[in-house]
């Protein structure tokens, strides 16, 4: 059955770790009955939590979609990780979303990892709805996750639904139910896991309080509407209607954060969310026309395509899925109709893929379907050109959708397989996983044959370590983690190279200047996002050598950059310029301009300096009163620096900043300080220099 498009959500369930995302999206199934029982995390029983993996650690690793209705309304809804270590399943997710769920934890508020996912939707602009839940937990706090939702995040909540209570049941003022601030109605939860909402005129004693609240809410929407405001100076009263429209506006243009409220696992204030996607999150047809370039000319002019089935096909390939059987390509469909058994065109590979099979997506399970039309997600098998964030388009109007940019992983450690034999199978499913995870890298030295697999942490290697012996029975030995370090320069210098030879019997000569220029932040640090990139320019114009050689010369740089540092590590944020150029009529040859290419670059880096950076992670450490002098001490030893310290009750929370190499372990090493009492989050932050006892072990290696 397909939908009409203004009927479409593509969202996603995002948040902190343990805020309870994936305890959110089982509810919404339950409640849509797409399941008839309701999966338990801790059971490993969820829909979306589907992998071994997941259900033992009861997190969520990979994003999992899954298509169900609500009302009227079809949800292309993708559950996504919480643990900082999964964040690029975050990040694609969140490319080709039109709306998110935002979650939060009433007790914990507004977390590291929050901060995180609420800044890549910013980056995407994707609109959202706020949802603070386990408001049943003792120590629950609306209010106070309220003011963090705007002061740390910067955000404008707009306050829709008021908790009635708050902590465990048969406490006093325990949560038992919300007040919906649009139609002014207590709404409380009863039936089988909260499926039967009651609608009840909010008791006196509240009522004095929804009011306030309900008039901060016309006061906040008057920004936004000259007729709301006109009605609000007539004293008149204002219907629902316009309520919902003006709200549904603001969210749609990122200028207000719907918050609800509830408890996930009491099955309160779940359906009141998923009327709030349907009512206040934008449709495929809300969102601008996607952008992108034509890959045919080769100024590359912008084009843009509308959500619409009439127009050319296109589509976003944002997430692959790996397996023996072949690669299942999750899609965005921007614009036109995706067929069964057509063919598209690859526009970066300029290759044409062929479609044999598209696939409803459920979690673990496919339905086949004949085609997809603009708006909707869906998978692909039998693709054999294309990777993560390539476009996907109509033979004969082509386009090229911007790609997806992941972080650079910051740790590494060498494996191996246990017998010769596996070394080929080993190597054939680190190609997989590849494919499939954009943040796994893998390198081998040709020498040793030693393979050394990257990734964004302790808990990614872990998992992908185990993934080889669970599924692809494949045993390996693993050394101990190390961080991924980067080099850098000190100071620019301007460098010449020459090439003066004379091979197989003809002259090369060839001269040339480049500039290598660190390019370092205030803090003298760089994002790690950015981690790994060499910019490379040209500040010299000569008709001959432009026609002859430039494109050898920035390639022979770019190939250069690609080798690493004086250390043997990746440069980053460094910038090199073609300078000068000095030929010969006769003489001059690519070959010659690559050789003093190479012999400037090497002056480069040993003139310049060398500055070993290291990743330094954002820490958030959740532990009650007792223990934060231990904990603050254990910190200091390991370079740590605390930025923050917040008190909530009987719990602080510190922030601190602490380098990745004296952070391995460092979880059970916070668990032994508190007695299990206290938690930790962390996550990259930054690239800073490493200590001079740190360059010095490199360079007696």
């Amino acid at each position: 059955m397909s939908h009409d498009i203004k009927q479409i959500r593509n969202i996603g369930i995002i948040a902190h770790i343990d805020a309870g995302k994936t305890t959110v999206t089982e509810r919404m199934l339950y409640f849509s009955h797409f399941v008839h029982k309701v999966g338990k995390v801790d059971q490993g029983n969820t829909v979306t939590d589907f992998d071994p993996e997941e259900q033992e650690r009861g997190i969520t690793i990979q994003a999992a979609g899954v298509t169900f209705d609500w009302k009227g309304y079809r949800f292309n809804l993708i559950d996504t990780p919480g643990h900082v270590d999964f964040t690029a399943e975050v990040e694609r997710s969140l490319r080709v979303l039109d709306g998110g769920v935002v979650v939060f934890s009433a007790r914990e508020g507004v977390e590291a990892q929050s901060e995180t996912v609420w800044r890549q939707a910013n980056k995407y602009h994707v609109p959202r709805v706020a949802f603070i839940n386990k408001m049943d937990r003792e120590g629950a706090d609306f209010y106070r996750t309220l003011n963090q939702i705007k002061n740390r995040l910067g955000a404008n909540p707009v306050v829709v639904s008021l908790p009635v209570g708050a902590g465990p049941p048969h406490t006093s003022g325990a949560f038992k139910a919300v007040i919906d601030l649009v139609t002014m109605k207590m709404l409380t939860f009863t039936g089988e896991n909260g499926s039967q909402v009651n609608t009840a005129e909010i008791p006196a004693e509240l009522e004095d309080d929804a009011i306030v609240w309900r008039s901060q809410l016309l006061d906040d929407l008057s920004n936004y509407s000259d007729a709301l405001t006109e009605i609000l100076l007539a004293e008149e009263e204002v219907s629902e209607e316009m309520i919902r429209g003006v709200l549904r506006e603001a969210t749609i243009n990122d200028m207000v954060v719907p918050v609800l409220c509830g408890s996930a696992l009491d099955g309160i204030g779940v359906q009141t969310v998923m009327d709030a996607v349907n009512h206040y999150l934008p449709s495929p047809a809300d969102v601008p026309p996607v952008q992108g370039q034509d890959p045919t000319r080769p100024d590359c002019p912008e084009l843009s395509r509308e959500p619409n089935a009439q127009e050319p096909f296109c589509g976003l390939i944002f997430k692959i899925q790996s397996d023996k059987h072949g690669d299942l390509n999750y899609i965005r469909v921007y614009s036109g109709t995706l067929k069964q058994n057509s063919r598209v065109l690859n526009p970066r590979e300029n290759q044409k893929e062929n479609v044999p099979q598209i696939w409803r997506i459920q979690a673990d399970r496919r339905e086949q379907i004949q085609e997809v039309s603009a708006g909707d997600i869906c998978g692909v098998i039998g693709l054999r050109f294309s990777v993560t964030g390539d476009t996907l388009c109509d033979v004969k109007h082509p386009i090229l959708l911007e790609n997806i940019v992941f972080p650079e992983t910051v740790v590494s450690m060498a494996i191996e397989p246990n017998s010769a034999e596996e070394y080929k199978k080993l190597k054939q499913v680190l190609d997989m996983m590849k494919r499939q995870d954009p943040t796994f890298r893998v390198t081998e030295n040709e020498e040793t044959s030693q393979m050394l697999i990257s990734g964004m942490g302790e808990l990614h290697l872990e998992v992908i370590k185990h993934r080889l012996e669970r599924e692809y029975k494949v045993n390996v030995r693993v050394h101990n983690p190390r961080v991924s370090y980067r080099e850098c320069i000190m100071r620019a210098v301007d460098c010449v190279g020459v090439c003066n030879r004379n091979l197989a019997g003809q002259k090369h000569w060839a001269e040339l200047t480049l500039r290598f220029e660190p390019i370092i932040n205030e803090r003298n640090s760089v994002n790690p996002a950015s981690a790994g990139r060499v910019e490379i320019k040209s500040e010299y114009s000569n008709e001959i050598f432009d026609r002859q050689f430039k494109q050898t010369v920035l390639e022979a740089i770019r190939e250069e950059s690609q080798g690493g540092g004086s250390l043997g590590f990746p440069l980053m944020n460094v910038r090199i310029t073609l300078v000068d150029v000095v030929t010969s009529e006769n003489e001059s040859t690519e070959t010659a301009f690559r050789i003093a290419v190479s012999d400037a670059f090497h002056k480069g880096l040993r003139d310049g300096g060398i500055v070993l950076l290291e990743p330094v992670m954002l820490l958030e450490i959740t532990t009650p009163d007792a223990y934060v002098g231990d904990i603050v001490s254990d910190l200091q030893q390991r370079r740590g620096l605390v930025t923050n310290t917040t008190v909530h009750g009987h719990v602080t929370v510190i922030t601190a900043e602490a380098p990745l190499a004296n952070l391995f372990g460092y979880t059970s090493a916070v668990r032994g300080l508190s007695q299990g009492r206290a938690s930790n989050s962390m996550e990259p932050l930054t690239y800073g220099p490493a200590p001079p006892e740190v360059v010095k072990s490199f360079m007696l290696e």
